[in-house]
């Protein structure tokens, strides 16, 4: 473990850009009023982004605590960026639950997102993983199907 970290110290991770005009106005979007905690997450989460320092953040808290407004943030920020995101999830529940999150706070921007979980057929998921693989999914929720 000292040795993986050490050589994580040592690499340099990618850096997202500064937020844009688009991640402000998505920002700004948002209906309820933020926690301080939750302010500070997504502060910190963003400037671990745009840092060269490879990330390592994890972020915990109890249900109903913002912890999927700060990871649609930090989404929507790499996909700015140029980047496609996977968010792993335990649940298919959960999955489904961020995949309608998601769509319903990025309606009006680019923005593909697309599941995969038991809630998908097989020939839906591989059309989706096919399309995730030339880049027409910008943001991918998954159970451990993901991982598959």
């Amino acid at each position: 473990m000292l040795k993986v970290q050490a050589e994580r110290e040592t690499a340099t991770g990618f850096s997202f850009q500064p937020d844009s005009h688009w991640q402000q106005e998505f920002e700004r979007s948002f209906l309820y009023t933020e926690t301080p905690d939750q302010l500070r997450a997504i502060r910190e989460t963003k400037e671990d982004m745009e840092s060269s320092r490879a990330m390592d953040r994890l972020s915990c808290g109890d249900v109903g605590f913002g912890k999927t407004e700060v990871a649609i943030r930090a989404a929507f920020k790499a996909v700015q960026s140029g980047r496609q995101v996977a968010l792993l999830v335990p649940t298919t529940v959960l999955a489904q639950q961020h995949l309608n999150t998601f769509r319903e706070r990025m309606a009006g921007y680019p923005i593909a997102v697309e599941m995969v979980s038991r809630f998908r057929t097989k020939a839906e998921q591989k059309k989706i993983l096919e399309a995730a693989a030339v880049g027409q999914v910008d943001i991918l929720i998954g159970t451990h199907r993901l991982l598959q």
